[in-house]
């Protein structure tokens, strides 16, 4: 259960497609001969398995098997017809008289006794007519090497096939080496991407909203074309641009959009991309890709997630690290520009506060680019833009949907669109209609509807009046947002969601909004216990707690709110020098003095709640009962319900 002002953080979605790597079908062509040569290589060791396997199969098919005992016996009788016997190992191949080849076979016992005591050699040590007189009458026995052919080829195998993975391995990581076209294994080479005007262009017309933001990248693209237009003013190409905003807000976006206006190469290379297990690595990718720019000017170097290699240095220590040497050469590129080098570069972050102050200053980072979240005029546009080309109903309001998501960005936007397209394919629609439009905004804002969570009567009596007080306190306070929706279905994490949308974009908030916004997220817990009881409190208001703790927070240390603290703010655990004694950036006194402020907020809060709800009961009663039995009320179903409550004046602020 829980209370809901929505408020969205992402950016715009690109579609342009990047370059393809130029190394790509070598690599492709590489794998192929490899997998040829290892699939041989098989086939070669299963033939020779095959080929070993048939022979012996072969052979033995040829040759009577004989028990040794039988051979034995005839060996040693006068009269036996055996001429000859060649023993290998443990199998003895007879040869009959009158004949020139072995046609019987056989091996001894397994203990070898009968073997070794009952075979005589009676031709042993004779030689000349003596020899040939023991011939006739007793068999040769030859003995031979026991020589196992396919164990040879193993033992070599198990030799060699180790060799040869350790040398393919080493194979391998030059070829990795060499397609980065480096003496060093290529690790020195800098991973940017390369988008010429041979790609598809990005424009400033395919970025819908951020209208300051362009205008303030125009000068930057139109310096690129007409370099000698300001050159004549004594005007200076600006060193570099920083694109600051929210996550998603299309900082990657402006920058192509930047390039394809200008119609210069664009070098696109990720932060983290700098850093390698190799020291001095970073540095020396910075140097290629700086080289690289130059060779090709004008162009644009676009650095994504610049916080990555750009911490501030007096805040990590260890001059010697990596990721500061990667900094410090990212500094002396910067500064060591010609005014007509005609390059240009441009970083992304939402993380200023991070960065080095000698990344900021002027001769680095000359200009700073705020990319914003979306006013309401610039999300109806963004909006047009990803449901151009999608098939929708004659009822779908855009303009609404656009009132409804202060707070979001391109991104989210963007997913809106996909997740109504989503949501009318899965129902069967031919187009897009209005319902599956709110579908998708209420699956992004809060999650999926849980159909499968099933409450027993209780616990939906619990919900509605929970979600019931948030809408009566709410609507009543003057200063809170106007009540939009309210359901008992769960959804995501909640078991039930009251919508508070604003009528209009706002950049600052006051006090009285902020207590407003308190006491509304008070209103579930409260409702709770003034209609079941102070001990049928349940867990369902734990999300609202958390926000009310955080806003509280926010109010007392970052805004200076606190009646006893008014005024005064305090350094974040990010930003502040710890102390020894607490742990925290300021005093053990100071922090007791927040707590006793959070508390004090936190407690006006729920008064301000509870005075409300006694005050107007019976709405509260027949909102509950609505939301029971039709589980969801739009904001016109909710007017009605609403009309009769009144704000006490033990409640009023001002």
């Amino acid at each position: 259960m829980a209370e809901n002002t929505t408020n969205h953080n992402g950016g715009m979605t690109n579609n342009t497609k990047g370059r393809p790597n130029p190394g790509q079908d070598g690599v492709g062509k590489s794998n192929m001969v490899r997998s040829l040569l290892f699939t041989m290589l098989v086939v070669c060791l299963a033939a020779m398995l095959v080929a070993n396997f048939v022979q012996n199969k072969n052979g033995d098919a040829e040759k009577t098997e004989v028990p040794i005992s039988e051979v034995i016996q005839r060996a040693n009788d006068p009269e036996g017809n055996i001429a000859k016997i060649t023993v290998t190992g443990d199998t003895l191949d007879i040869t009959l008289k009158g004949q020139e080849q072995a046609t019987e076979t056989s091996r001894k016992d397994a203990n070898g006794t009968l073997y070794d005591q009952g075979l005589v050699n009676h031709c042993e040590g004779m030689e000349g007519e003596e020899l040939t007189n023991c011939e006739g009458r007793y068999p040769v026995i030859e003995y031979k090497e026991d020589v196992n052919t396919w164990g040879i080829v193993l033992d070599v195998a198990l030799t060699v096939i180790p060799i040869v993975i350790i040398v393919g391995f080493f194979a391998w990581m030059m070829r990795q080496a060499n397609m980065a076209n480096n003496s060093s294994l290529g690790f020195g080479k800098s991973k940017a991407r390369l988008y010429g005007p041979d790609k598809k262009k990005v424009s400033f017309k395919d970025v819908a909203g951020n209208e300051a933001a362009k205008q303030d990248l125009t000068e930057v693209v139109d310096f690129l074309k007409n370099p000698k237009k300001y050159e004549k003013l004594g005007a200076k190409i600006p060193r570099g641009v920083l694109l600051a905003g929210e996550p998603g807000t299309g900082k990657t976006l402006m920058a192509r959009a930047v390039a394809g206006e200008a119609n210069v190469p664009f070098f696109s290379i990720s932060g983290s991309e700098f850093a390698e297990m190799f020291v001095g690595v970073g540095a020396s990718r910075v140097r290629d890709l700086f080289s690289k720019a130059k060779k090709n000017a004008p162009s644009i170097i676009f650095i994504d997630e610049i916080d990555a290699v750009a911490h501030k240095r007096d805040a990590r220590g260890g001059a010697g690290r990596e990721d500061e040497q990667t900094l410090n050469q990212i500094l002396v590129e910067m500064d060591g520009f010609d005014n007509d080098s005609g390059v240009i570069v441009m970083a992304a972050t939402n993380r200023v506060d991070m960065l080095d102050k000698a990344l900021l200053r002027p001769g680095r980072f000359d200009r700073h680019v705020n990319v914003t979240l979306p006013e309401r005029k610039d999300r109806l546009e963004i909006l047009k833009v990803h449901f151009k080309g999608k098939p929708v109903e004659a009822d779908v309001d855009l303009e609404a949907m656009a009132k409804k998501t202060a707070g979001s960005s391109g991104a989210d936007l963007a997913n809106i669109a996909n997740e109504a397209a989503i949501t009318a394919a899965r129902e069967g629609h031919k187009a897009i209609s209005n319902k599956d439009l709110t579908e998708a905004f209420e699956r992004v804002a809060i999650g999926p509807e849980r159909k499968s969570k099933v409450m027993n009567d209780k616990e939906r009596k619990i919900t509605a009046y929970h979600e019931a007080g948030h809408a009566v306190v709410g609507h009543v306070l003057p200063d809170s947002d106007p009540v939009h929706k309210v359901t008992i279905i769960p959804r995501g994490s909640t078991g039930g969601v009251t919508w508070f949308l604003p009528p209009e974009d706002r950049s600052y908030k006051s006090i009285y909004e902020l207590k407003d916004i308190l006491a509304r997220a008070m209103g579930g817990r409260v409702a709770e216990k003034l209609i079941f009881g102070k001990d049928a409190v349940t867990t369902g208001a734990g999300s609202d707690l958390k926000n009310v703790a955080e806003l509280a927070k926010s109010m007392v240390v970052e805004e200076g709110m606190g009646d006893g603290t008014r005024n005064l703010v305090f350094p974040s655990e990010a930003t502040g020098y710890y102390t020894i004694t607490t742990g925290k950036p300021y005093s053990e006194k100071t922090a007791e003095v927040i707590d006793a402020e959070i508390k004090k907020l936190s407690d006006e809060a729920a008064k301000r709640a509870e005075e409300v709800l006694k005050a107007n009961k019976v709405v509260l009663d027949k909102l509950a009962e609505a939301l029971l039995k039709q589980e969801t009320l739009e904001e016109a179903e909710l007017e009605p319900l609403l009309k009769d409550a009144k704000l006490p004046t033990v409640a009023k602020l001002h």
